[in-house]
């Protein structure tokens, strides 16, 4: 990543921290990832040469800037998907100041009609940052998309373990995945295809 990619991220980041700040109501807030969480997502895009990326969760498009200069890096391509307008709006606006948006297509809908629309074995990388409630439900299309070897990449895993327990047995259960922790940022919880 250039430095000048990099201070806007830093800029990026801290308006949002300040967005956040005075909110009581979370719908209300960004609530961007950490850098340390996307930086570790963008390594992982990398070190899988990941062509097809998908980010249920846009915000204002800060997680999907670091992913967008991954996929820049693979040849890839990234989709991320957002249900507030606003937020669809905003970050377009942000991937095109960062000089990304030619890796990126935001889609205003919603994470699971994408995913069930996709083809089989078409995703490469899944990251989750939305409603951790609905990522159980998402939970036969996720499997279908993946392709093997495919990585899912979920957010907020320490500060909202509770709410990713029936998300992480689904992971476990079928043993299919090899599935680890990773206490960076707020915590990313990664399974990747193994069988």
């Amino acid at each position: 990543m250039d430095h000048q990619l990099a201070a806007y991220l830093d800029t990026l980041y801290q308006e949002g921290r300040t967005h956040d700040g005075p909110l009581a109501d979370r719908l209300l807030r960004l609530r961007n990832m950490t850098p340390a969480a996307a930086g570790f997502i963008a390594l992982l895009i990398r070190t899988q040469r990941s062509r097809s990326v998908l980010e249920i969760g846009t915000s204002n498009g800060y997680s999907a800037i670091w992913f967008a200069d991954a996929v820049r890096d693979t040849g890839g391509r990234l989709t991320t998907v957002e249900t507030d307008k606003t937020r669809v709006e905003s970050a377009l606006r942000n991937l095109q100041r960062a000089g990304v948006a030619a890796q990126v297509e935001v889609v205003h809908g919603d994470g699971g009609d994408v995913l069930t629309h996709a083809p089989d074995a078409s995703v490469d990388l899944v990251v989750l940052d939305a409603e951790r409630p609905a990522y159980a439900d998402y939970w036969p299309e996720l499997r279908r998309v993946l392709t093997p070897h495919g990585v899912v990449a979920v957010d907020n895993a320490v500060s909202h373990r509770a709410q990713l327990t029936e998300f992480h047995g689904l992971l476990t259960q079928t043993q299919e995945f090899a599935v680890h922790l990773q206490e960076v940022g707020d915590g990313v919880l990664t399974a990747v295809r193994t069988r």
